[in-house]
């Protein structure tokens, strides 16, 4: 395989492991019924009137499986981070007692169950589609190498590893995908 090629391969593989980063954090996003921190990774608090991460503001803890505990380092922002919290319409209420917001996470119902799945494959299904795209890019590129003096053999070779790379990656989607409806599904 020549080196054009080759590199080309290398930079999908890049890609790919991306994708399949960015589609495991979506997937973390998806509660399970547990408290887990990352719930809370989207939501922007009004600090002095510039938007900023809670992360950057607070600690953000879960000392038990259902509750999730946001300490703020300013105690002037205990209401905007209880407001922002409302207004990501997580279906979690927060108790601010004056010193830290506490969130009950209630347990799952079976109907919100399946609706997380369905979140989570379509979150999936979203990785796949990245991953093909990427697939789809790297051929076109290996395709106009031809002007370069890169034979049909190589080219098809070339072409050959791009798709081996997208099956093994889609598998990793997929395992990444059963693993989060088995987390949802448990009771």
């Amino acid at each position: 395989m020549s080196e054009l090629i080759k590199k080309q391969v290398t930079d999908a593989k890049a890609h790919m492991d991306k994708a399949i980063d960015h589609c495991d954090g979506e997937l973390q996003k998806i509660r399970a019924g547990k408290a887990s921190p990352s719930m809370l990774d989207d939501i922007v608090v009004d600090y002095y009137g510039s938007p900023t991460p809670l992360s950057q503001v607070s600690s953000v803890n879960t000392p038990d499986a259902r509750t999730i505990v946001v300490q703020p380092w300013e105690k002037s922002l205990l209401s905007a981070i209880e407001k922002a919290i409302m207004e990501a319409n997580l279906g979690v209420n927060p108790q601010n007692d004056g010193v830290i917001i506490r969130i009950n996470v209630p347990p799952l119902t079976e109907e919100r169950r399946r609706d997380l799945v369905k979140r989570a494959k379509a979150e999936a299904e979203t990785g796949k589609i990245a991953i093909r795209n990427i697939r789809k890019d790297a051929n076109e590129k290996i395709r106009k190498l031809k002007a370069e003096g890169v034979s049909e053999d190589e080219m098809k070779t070339g072409e050959g590893e791009i798709q081996k790379l997208t099956d093994a990656y889609i598998i990793k989607v997929e395992v990444l995908s059963d693993a989060k409806e088995k987390d949802i599904m448990t009771v």
